[in-house]
């Protein structure tokens, strides 16, 4: 009908993320990337470098694990950054201080939402603020409605429909850091930052024998691993990681240098290596995943 008034169609919205089913053999294997997106919304109205915001992107995590429908898993991620909303807190972790009025439901801010970086970031950095005004509560209720809730919806129903047809799943939660985590975190570590964090919660999301395989396949391709440290996982794995329901759920950082330049977020010589490294590890732990359902419960 726009085109009878002569005025140009209205182009349908950006897709909110990207889903890829299984290519190959089905395996009860679920792989979400939350901040990888780097489609940034008309409506967000920023106030600071984009430059400078992309610094909270899981920039080519998405890529780097693209082997996973082919070996057999589901492949989850975001378009949007997480600087516009993040997928990884819950809806009520949101900053009042970010609002131009009152939310209608309760909030429940975590310690880094009152730092700046909850639902809806706040800041950049400790001394950046992202925006030069605060939000209307209309603007972030469209946020959660166009982004985040669509995002959780379609993991959940990932996550149903394995166990529906497996009886389990193990999922992954994908994520990259950058080389000064522990500064940002305000950690004093006694050792460098490890190539891969492996995180479950202390040990609570996942069966042991899973991320024990995780970091056995890295550290035999020349990889540092660490565990929990200083990244333990966070909403995502915490809802979804259940393993005495056969429900499991691993968080997995990528230090950002091994794969790519941090300042201009290019991709560096290693990233294929890298890439490659991940199809194969994807592939054991698809395995893994099919034995396990083959086995008894």
């Amino acid at each position: 009908m726009s085109g009878m008034t002569g005025l140009p169609a209205t182009p349908p919205p950006a897709p909110a993320f990207s889903l890829r089913p299984p290519t190959g053999p089905a395996a009860p294997l679920v792989c979400d990337s939350p901040h990888s997106g780097t489609d940034y919304p008309a409506d967000f109205d920023h106030a600071v470098p984009r430059a400078l915001l992309r610094r909270g992107e899981d920039t080519h995590v998405e890529a780097l694990w693209e082997a996973v429908p082919a070996v057999g898993g589901t492949l989850l991620a975001a378009h949007f950054p997480r600087t516009y909303v993040d997928c990884n807190r819950t809806e009520d972790d949101l900053d009042p201080q970010l609002l131009d009025g009152p939310w209608p439901t309760p909030l429940n801010p975590g310690e880094k939402t009152r730092l700046g970086f909850g639902l809806i970031w706040r800041n950049i950095d400790a001394a950046t603020p992202i925006y030069a005004r605060r939000l209307t509560v209309a603007e972030v209720q469209s946020r959660i409605a166009r982004c985040y809730r669509p995002y959780h919806a379609t993991l959940s129903r990932c996550i149903e429909d394995t166990v529906a047809r497996f009886g389990a799943v193990w999922h992954l939660n994908l994520h990259s850091m950058p080389n000064d985590a522990y500064q940002r975190l305000q950690i004093r570590s006694p050792h460098p930052l490890a190539d891969f964090v492996l995180g479950d919660r202390d040990g609570t999301t996942c069966e042991p024998a899973f991320v024990d395989l995780v970091e056995r396949e890295l550290r035999a391709r020349g990889y540092t691993v660490a565990r929990n440290d200083p990244y333990k996982g966070v909403q995502l794995i915490a809802r979804i990681g259940q393993p005495a329901q056969r429900r499991h759920s691993l968080q997995i950082e990528i230090r950002r240098p091994i794969y790519m330049h941090e300042a201009t977020r290019e991709r560096n010589a290693d990233f294929t290596t890298v890439q490659r490294d991940l199809a194969a590890l994807a592939a054991t732990l698809a395995n893994h995943a099919r034995e396990q359902v083959r086995a008894p419960a």
